[in-house]
Formats: structure tokens, C-alpha cells, sequence
């Protein structure tokens, strides 16, 4: 057989083999994207009510104690504590997330986790508890890591802060 026919068919036989990986992998990269968007939703549920102290503890509890918070603006925490006591003081009851629609993407992390990536706007309290037009917007990576059934993060970065 031709080198030049050999070529074409081993590009041709990968392509297939490629294909049905990618289709053997759609259904657990949708379940795991599933779990990541209700977790991403669950924890900035807490994070937009932590002015409530359970609240505030719950949103703790989706972070590891060793957890490193990478923000532009803000610069690195190393710390889970002293990441809720920044969010304590700049956060509760000032300002809640909204994760842009649409923008939310998930990649598999073989042996650790998930790696999501998505868009969110910040939208402040008005006098009375009730929000404005949200007037910030920016990007998020954040790093989650499974152990048995139980999900945390490990690392977030918040970055690329604009007005809307």
C-alpha cells in the first residue's frame, strides 16, 4: 500500500477511534458539568446571603482550610480564614454574584476534580436589601477537588474586573 494511502487511513482510523472517545465521554462530561454548576450555585447561594452567619459558614464549607484566593484587585489568600473574614468585611450584605448565563465551562481533571471557568457580575444593595443593576463584571477559574463524594475548592482566581 502507497505510504501516501497508509497515511490517509491511519488519519482516518484515528479520526473514528477520536469520535467515539469523545461520544464514550459526553455523557459523564455533561453529568460532571451538572455537579459542577449545582455546586458553583450552592456556594454563591451562601456567598450572597454570608451577611446571615450560617450563611457565611456554609459558603466556608466549600473551601479547603489551605485554600489560595487569587484576585486582580484584591491580591492572594492563602487561607480559608482569612479568605471569610475578607469576604465578612467586603462582602456580606454590600454585593451579590450572578453567574453570567451561558458562560459557565467544565473540563475534567483525571485523579482530582473539575477545573470550571465562567463569567460573573457583582450587583449592589441598595438602601432596604434589594439590588441594582448589577455594575461589575469578571472572570473566574476555579480549581475543585473530589474526594469521595465530597467536593472542594482548592484554588480560585477572580480576574479581569470591569464595570458592566
Amino acid at each position: 500500500m502507497p505510504v501516501r494511502r497508509t497515511r490517509a487511513l491511519l488519519l482516518t482510523l484515528g479520526s473514528l477511534a477520536m469520535g467515539g472517545q469523545a461520544a464514550a465521554n459526553a455523557a459523564p462530561q455533561s453529568d460532571l458539568f451538572s455537579t459542577i454548576a449545582a455546586l458553583d450555585s450552592a456556594a454563591f447561594e451562601a456567598f450572597n446571603r454570608c451577611e446571615v452567619p450560617a450563611q457565611l459558614d456554609r459558603y466556608a464549607s466549600f473551601f479547603e482550610p489551605d485554600v489560595e484566593f487569587y484576585h486582580d484587585l484584591g491580591g492572594v489568600t492563602w487561607a480559608r480564614d482569612e479568605m471569610i473574614a475578607q469576604t465578612r468585611t467586603n462582602v456580606c450584605g454590600k454585593f451579590q454574584r450572578e453567574l453570567v448565563p451561558g458562560t459557565l465551562k467544565v473540563w475534567p481533571i483525571q485523579g482530582y476534580g473539575a477545573l470550571a471557568r465562567g463569567e460573573h457580575r457583582f450587583c449592589h444593595y441598595k438602601p432596604g436589601g434589594t439590588t441594582h443593576p448589577c455594575e461589575g463584571r469578571a472572570e473566574f477559574t476555579i480549581l475543585w477537588r473530589q474526594l469521595g463524594q465530597r467536593w472542594t475548592i482548592t484554588r480560585a482566581f477572580s480576574y479581569g474586573h470591569l464595570p458592566n
